[in-house]
């Protein structure tokens, strides 16, 4: 590999695949924590050079993190399509972005793609794209997924209602669940965040949001956002949970910490699709976002970027229902401002679309970021035109149990309207019974929490 250029007169030299693909990277404050960010503008532009005349074979034969000590790498290497590969391998790191960003190449195409990428691949190509060219590539590519309802369609936008309560009292989650209903929200996902990690908190919860689900007949799915293994005891004690969720991460050290294997996980999905009460073939839940390897110290010096995209590769192979990036959420040590958030959220959101995944985003700030709810609005309208699956809400954006701002139920339904989308078809017929939306929109009564007294 050639890992030098000279730029205004001036010669770059980058001492391995790992610190080019760092210093290629779009300004990041994590990356500058962990001391491998571009230290200017112009080492930042030599490194993106020298990416671009990469191939795609370079790549794959200098893994980042060895398969024999990691199993993500592992799981990466193994997915890939030996034949898809072998027609691009020789491509440059240039080449793929203008194939991908070709008017002759759309959804069938990207598809095909991905099954000869590693992570490492497709995050070498997203650092060499704009804003604008994370969104057309990501809109090109639609992938549906089915638990209880097929959502993804082009020209839907589906939501993940989320009504966490502080003490996660029963009555509280579902009056809150009530008022996101009203206003068209919750066809990917109702799920809740737990205070209480204990197996008879989860269970109680499974059991309110899926009676309340059964007795109003919503075409959705439950889900309570508990570790792993807390979600498999409460359902092999007869908790009816639709999904199964997990936190990962892009290195098996950091999955550790997170206290799951690939074993793990292979087992959760086996019991989901035996004892849950999905009906699949998709039933599980990942989520994910810029900077957790870095706070779990198990990064091994690779920039936030690529790890994230390794998230990914690690994703498809369980083939979720449902991924998003809490992007924003884990603080400005790794995204300090909102620039760097709507450019990981478009990041994030490309890179998991072009590794096949269902792909949403939770669209966030804490308090301490150098953010604010219009800066997330506008991330919301980018995501939304780049035709990402399904987004967050959270009542008045304001997760009082999480202690950050997300998305409200309005902000969900303005967005749908503005950008002349509807919820998932299944739903979106759910809607219209309930008088909740008429001619494909919000109806006077949205909002009306007597929609569901009986």
């Amino acid at each position: 590999m050639n890992l030098s250029t000279t730029l205004g007169g001036e010669r770059y030299v980058f001492h391995d695949l790992k610190e080019v693909l760092a210093k290629a990277n779009e300004e990041k404050s994590g990356d500058r924590l962990a001391g491998i960010a571009a230290e200017t503008v112009q080492e930042r532009i030599a490194a993106k050079t020298v990416v671009s005349e990469l191939l795609v074979s370079d790549i794959r034969n200098n893994p980042l993190i060895p398969i024999e000590s990691d199993e993500v790498s592992l799981i990466i290497e193994n997915d890939i399509n030996e034949k898809v590969y072998s027609g691009i391998q020789n491509w440059s790191i240039a080449e793929l972005r203008e194939y991908i960003l070709s008017n002759e190449v759309g959804d069938r195409e990207l598809k095909r793609l991905s099954r000869g990428l590693t992570s490492e691949v497709i995050a070498a190509v997203t650092k060499l794209m704009s804003n604008l060219d994370l969104v057309h590539a990501a809109n090109k590519i639609e992938i549906l997924s089915t638990c209880n309802i097929t959502i993804g369609q082009k020209g839907t936008l589906s939501s993940r209602l989320q009504p966490n309560h502080p003490t996660d009292n029963i009555d509280g989650i579902i009056t809150s669940l009530k008022e996101g209903l009203s206003y068209g929200i919750g066809d990917a996902v109702i799920g809740v965040n737990p205070v209480d990690d204990s197996v008879e908190s989860v269970k109680r919860v499974l059991n309110a949001t899926k009676d309340f689900i059964d007795e109003w007949e919503i075409p959705t799915q439950n889900c309570v956002l508990a570790h792993v293994t807390t979600q498999m005891k409460a359902i092999e004690q007869g908790a009816p949970a639709d999904m199964i969720f997990q936190s990962i991460a892009g290195t098996e050290k950091a999955h550790r910490s997170f206290g799951i294997s690939a074993e793990l996980i292979a087992e959760a999905k086996d019991l989901s699709l035996k004892m849950g009460t999905g009906t699949g073939p998709q039933t599980l839940y990942f989520e994910t976002g810029q900077g957790s390897e870095l706070s779990a110290e198990a990064h091994y010096g690779v920039d936030q970027v690529t790890m994230e995209a390794r998230n990914y590769g690690f994703a498809r192979h369980y083939d979720p229902y449902i991924v998003n990036t809490v992007v924003g959420f884990i603080g400005p040590e790794y995204l300090y401002n909102s620039k760097q958030v709507i450019r990981a959220g478009l990041e994030d959101h490309f890179m998991g679309k072009l590794h096949g995944l269902p792909m949403g985003v939770d669209i966030c700030y804490t308090n301490h970021i150098k953010a604010d709810q219009n800066d997330i609005e506008d991330l919301s309208i980018l995501l939304s035109a780049a035709g990402v699956n399904f987004i967050i809400a959270a009542p008045m954006g304001d997760d009082v149990m999480l202690n950050y701002q997300s998305m409200s139920y309005h902000d969900v339904a303005t967005v749908l309207r503005t950008m002349g989308k509807t919820p998932a078809p299944e739903y979106l017929k759910w809607l219209e019974k309930m008088g909740i939306y008429e001619n494909g929109m919000l109806s006077k009564r949205a909002g009306d929490l007597t929609l569901f007294n009986r």
